[in-house]
């Protein structure tokens, strides 16, 4: 009975940090067709273009650990809250970055919005970890979250390419208005539903304890590798279709055969696609979540990615499969088109790379007990490799004179080698003498 009613409670608080999940995923993706427009807009090196990624991810590197803090002083609900206002106020100042025309300000809106998703992941994480249990139930829940996630992201990168009809070459931040008005009312709405909800706390009492404990989450052995696995996975995560979407809309290339907004318009709806895979996937690892460990998990879609990115490296760019992909066009949502066998590997990779920030994350903080809340701040420094690895693999991309695309995936391919490695290794905890409570 008691199980039932508590249950009952948590409801609220779970779809709650379900939905901030999605808002992560709406703002951040945002990021990357963003960076194209500007590319375009401002003329700058294809580099230069991924410096909006670059700042909302780096925007971790310098939050998490006072996130971290943060969380552990205010507790869930007061974070979620700041971290909102934050938000608001990163999308406001990109919107009036379209409307002033400067790319100064979009990159700082961009490095304010990063402050606030960092403090939205390092409240949601734990959270959902938490209200599941741990284990397999916490791994469930994350992929459940992670799933709303992806749906966000996907829904992000179709209403970009319908927006800007024209093609990419021609468009400007005011065409994407709409989505960033959207944006600011989703804040506005999640602010009011947060500070109407009650969130269930963590224990305070082990504050003083930790501070003056000789140990620290960065004691644990497995929580040091989880968090540079969060790093790698990040960057592979975002480095995948933001370099495959610059690849097969590269004028001077012609990969696809399509000239101008019809290379371009396919782009986007292969990285969509990418985004939609990993819905997919997030939605079958939180159906399969609470019976397959989250190591098992980890190491099988290590593999999967690795072979599949690997094989996508070595493919001739010029034998073309027939994949399904979203339609950007008002003509219909979904359809086939033509890419090259390399590209729809990589899209594919997006049902490996679904399933893996929950699993690390479960993996990383399992046994931490009173560390668990830095530990969290610890793991948002290491998001910033979404805005670093991207940032290495568009630097390749220019070294070779704009057409090591496919090159430049052998960084994926080591931060996949990483992945498995972690999860058939470095996951252990070795450090169970520690004393957690």
């Amino acid at each position: 009975m008691t199980t039932n009613v508590q249950q009952k409670n948590y409801a609220l608080p779970i779809i709650v940090m379900i939905f901030l999940f999605g808002m992560i995923s709406f703002v951040t993706n945002l990021a990357s067709p963003m960076g194209d427009i500007l590319k375009f807009q401002f003329k700058v090196a294809n580099w230069m273009g991924t410096l909006g990624v670059f700042a909302n991810f780096i925007a971790y590197a310098i939050m998490g650990y006072p996130a971290g803090n943060l969380l552990q002083k205010l507790g869930y609900k007061k974070t979620a809250l700041i971290a909102i206002i934050v938000g608001f106020a990163g999308v406001g100042i990109q919107t009036l970055s379209g409307t002033a025309g400067s790319f100064g300000i979009y990159l700082l809106g961009a490095f304010v919005a990063g402050f606030s998703m960092c403090l939205l992941n390092t409240v949601v994480n734990p959270m959902l970890n938490t209200l599941g249990g741990g284990g397999k139930g916490g791994n469930r829940l994350i992929q459940i979250g992670g799933s709303f996630n992806s749906l966000c992201g996907t829904a992000v990168i179709i209403l970009t390419g319908i927006l800007i009809p024209e093609g990419i070459k021609n468009a400007q931040i005011s065409n994407v208005f709409p989505l960033m008005y959207a944006a600011l009312a989703i804040f506005a709405f999640a602010f009011v539903v947060i500070l109407l909800t009650a969130i269930p706390e963590s224990e305070k009492k082990h504050v003083a304890s930790e501070e003056s404990s000789q140990y620290s989450a960065l004691s644990f052995r497995h929580f040091v590798l989880g968090a540079i696995g969060i790093f790698v996975y990040v960057g592979v995560e975002v480095g995948i279709p933001n370099v495959l979407n610059k690849w097969l809309q590269n004028p001077d290339l012609n990969v696809l055969g399509a000239g101008g907004s019809a290379a371009e318009a396919i782009a986007g709806s292969v990285a969509a696609t990418y985004w939609f895979l990993m819905l997919i996937g997030r939605l079958l690892g939180a159906a399969i979540g609470g019976k397959v460990s989250a190591k098992a998990m980890l190491g099988v879609s290590s593999v999967v990615g690795l072979a599949l990115t690997v094989i996508a490296i070595f493919s001739p760019t010029n034998v073309l499969v027939n994949l399904p992909v979203f339609k950007n066009g008002a003509d219909a949502l979904f359809g086939l088109e033509q890419v090259p066998v390399s590209a729809a590997l990589l899209v594919l990779v997006g049902l490996c790379t679904s399933v893996m920030w929950g699993g690390i994350f479960n993996l990383a903080v399992e046994g931490l007990g009173k560390y668990t809340e830095k530990a969290s701040g610890i793991f948002m420094v290491l998001v910033c490799g979404g805005g670093i690895l991207p940032l290495l693999q568009n630097g390749i991309v220019d070294m070779t004179g704009g057409t090591g695309y496919q090159t430049s995936y052998w960084i994926v391919v080591a931060g996949l080698i990483y992945l498995l490695y972690y999860a058939l290794i470095g996951s252990k905890n070795v450090n169970k003498d520690i004393p957690v409570e």
